[in-house]
């Protein structure tokens, strides 16, 4: 592998927390451990210990500690119980950080929309108050422990008090943006059947005002048959109906955010103080195969990966300030929330990121509310770089604050990593991150120790034992890429506390298992097809080794639009396949849908259109295909019946595909290379 050019260092690692976390493993331990790769190799070969000083070293607040981390030779599956026999909650560590002093009059929090009169700002005391009002309300209602809360909400401060007042009972939360459609929303709530539905009256977004109350009514009529009690509006935008009556309408009783808050009892904030492995959040799989999967996350494993992730690889602390560009679907949402646990402030902001002031509207938040950390996807970066946009060059920005951008949700191309350092202040650590939604968390992770590298993520975080295992290895023997630079898919080796706690409902061990352990048993088998320098630890993704589309880096299944298809053009579309192509020169995954027509049904673009239009009305615009076709060959399928769809990815993207005795129609394939020749 050809050397990357190094684009970063750190002025002065030696006044980071991962440094002085290497010298306290080294006084407790006895070792002269010298740099990273010393210290990740000791994490992952010392995986009890080590999350044992997570707790410790970035302060964890329970009422009772742990008898043992984690059980001798515990394998991955079935999920091993760390931190056995403590008692803790997720709110009071977000809302009582440990180990940092900060006041009450201190900003916890600013929300920002694309209206700029609307920025408004919540303090340490104002935020508790909040929580303590919110959670009585909720009990009053009858939530309790293990109780399902969801919000239909934008990225907001009160939709951040509703999860804390969930979490602060031991309810779980589960939470969807409103840019969603109605079928995308009910295929995940209908699932988990929710008591309580918090819910935006309105949104703002590209400079529109969106009321949701049609959406909401349609929502709660259907969640009304699966147990929903108590739906909460929330006023997110003046001047727009609350929807209350119309709710109320559908047997479901409604009430405003804010007069219920002020009826709630008049009780103290109390914590439940819950096991480690109590479920916190409930986030979802694309969908690839059906209905999207429900991931439960725990309490406290969602805790410390987030603030191992915060405070020692991140730096972040009671002077950061992060911002993450993300919507309330996107477990970067959940992750940015934890920052709270480290002391550091919020900027919530729910619109979109060109409003109003075009591609500058991000950059000046940026500098007016002094940023330390902002995060968004790698989509958002190249579409700087494509329109040349440099904040730096602009006197009237002040980025001074500013210490990292992290991007995420598909890889950051190599000359967007040279744009970034050019467009933005030089001293920053620009951190290629990923993870996903499934370990609610991060593989590959920012470090202040080493350098950037282009093309690079820095390296895999602490105790996060991967390894590229050849895709070609039988399941009963992985076998590790030779030469280790060679390109394969993405395990984790070793148990790690933000595994899920399972997937919800029934069955959901046996999901579990099929999800991530099928492929190779005994081995946490991510999905992802990766590449890993050894020269320097360095991680470059490659793509996705299954079916999940990543269009802009929102991941979704094939399985939701072909929900749609069969709801809505059964009478015409006989079958389809939808998979993602990017091909070496592309900066972006295309959506390509084909379909396969009923005899004497007609293709062109009508049906284009309003395959489209519907897509978009009932999912969201980040569904919409960018190439509709007619898949003239057929469908490739194996023997039973499944759509191959992994093969048909690959052809698309340019890759040489075998085809195999388990294609029953393999002149499918055929056209598909075919096709793919045109260059369309």
């Amino acid at each position: 592998m050809a050397a990357t050019t190094e684009l970063w260092r750190h002025e002065n690692p030696q006044s980071t927390q991962m440094w002085r976390f290497l010298q306290h493993v080294n006084t407790k331990y006895g070792l002269q451990l010298k740099d990273y790769p010393t210290l990740y190799r000791w994490s992952v070969a010392n995986i009890a210990a080590f999350w044992e000083e997570v707790w410790d070293f970035t302060g964890i607040t329970g009422s009772r500690r742990f008898d043992q981390v984690l059980p001798a030779d515990a394998p991955m599956f079935p999920r091993p119980d760390f931190y056995g026999g403590a008692l803790l909650n997720f709110a009071e560590n977000l809302l009582f950080p440990a180990n940092v002093e900060i006041k009450e009059s201190d900003v916890a929090v600013i929300t920002a929309t694309e209206d700029e009169s609307t920025l408004s700002e919540t303090t340490w005391a104002q935020l508790r108050e909040q929580v303590r009002q919110c959670t009585n309300a909720l009990r009053a209602a009858g939530v309790k422990e293990n109780s399902v809360v969801a919000g239909f909400v934008a990225n907001h401060a009160t939709a951040l008090v509703a999860i804390l007042s969930a979490a602060a009972l031991g309810a779980v939360w589960t939470g969807i943006s409103p840019d969603n459609g109605v079928s995308a929303v009910l295929d995940r709530l209908v699932q988990i059947r929710p008591q309580v539905l918090f819910a935006d009256n309105a949104t703002l977004y590209n400079g529109k005002r969106w009321s949701c109350t049609d959406k909401t009514v349609e929502i709660v009529e259907e969640l009304k048959k699966h147990g929903l009690e108590l739906a909460v509006v929330i006023k997110g935008l003046d001047g727009v109906s609350m929807g209350l009556e119309e709710i109320q309408a559908k047997g479901v009783k409604a009430v405003d955010f804010d007069g219920w808050l002020q009826s709630a009892p008049n009780e103290p904030l109390a914590f439940k103080q819950l096991p480690p492995s109590h479920p916190l959040y409930v986030l979802y799989s694309s969908g690839t195969t059906g209905l999207p999967k429900a991931i439960v996350h725990t309490a406290a494993g969602t805790l410390l990966q987030h603030k191992k992730e915060h405070f020692i690889h991140c730096s972040m602390g009671p002077s950061s300030r992060l911002f993450y560009y993300t919507t309330t679907s996107w477990m970067m949402h959940h992750w940015s929330v934890s920052a709270l646990a480290c002391g550091s402030s919020l900027v919530l902001y729910s619109g979109s990121p060109f409003k109003p002031h075009g591609y500058l509207s991000v950059p000046r938040l940026l500098s007016s509310l002094k940023v330390t950390h902002f995060g968004t996807s790698a989509a958002y970066l190249t579409t700087l770089e494509a329109n040349n946009v440099r904040p730096i060059d602009d006197p009237s920005l002040d980025l001074s604050a500013l210490e990292a951008i992290y991007s995420t949700a598909s890889p950051l191309p190599p000359s967007t990593f040279t744009f970034v350092y050019s467009a933005f202040p030089s001293r920053i650590n620009l951190a290629s991150i990923t993870g996903g939604t499934d370990i609610i968390s991060l593989f590959g992770a920012p470090c202040p120790l080493l350098p950037v590298r282009q093309g690079e993520i820095q390296c895999a975080g602490l105790g996060m034992a991967i390894g590229v295992v050849d895709s070609a290895s039988p399941s009963d023997k992985p076998t590790l890429v030779v030469p280790a630079d060679s390109p394969g898919d993405l395990v984790c080796m070793e148990a790690f506390p933000s595994q899920p706690l399972t997937f919800f409902g029934k069955d959901g061990e046996a999901k579990y298992r099929a999800a991530y352990f099928e492929r190779f048993p005994g081995l946490w088998h991510h999905g992802d097809f990766v590449r890993v320098d050894p020269a320097t630890g360095g991680l470059v993704m490659l793509g996705r080794s299954d079916g999940v589309l990543k269009p802009a880096g929102v991941r979704f299944g094939s399985a939701e639009i072909y929900n749609v298809l069969t709801r809505f053009f059964a009478a015409e579309v006989e079958d389809a396949v939808c998979v993602g192509r990017r091909r070496e020169t592309d900066r972006d995954e295309t959506v390509c849908l084909f379909v396969v027509m009923n005899e004497g049904k007609p293709f062109g673009d009508d049906l284009r259109t309003r395959i489209r239009d519907v897509l978009r009305r009932e999912l969201s615009p980040r569904h919409v295909p960018g190439v509709i076709e007619e898949a003239e060959g057929g469908i490739p399928k194996t023997g039973n019946s499944k759509k191959i769809e992994v093969a048909v990815k690959q052809i698309l993207s340019g890759m040489e595909v075998k085809t195999n005795a388990s294609v029953a129609n393999p002149e499918a394939l055929e056209w598909f290379r075919e096709w793919n020749k045109k260059g369309i």
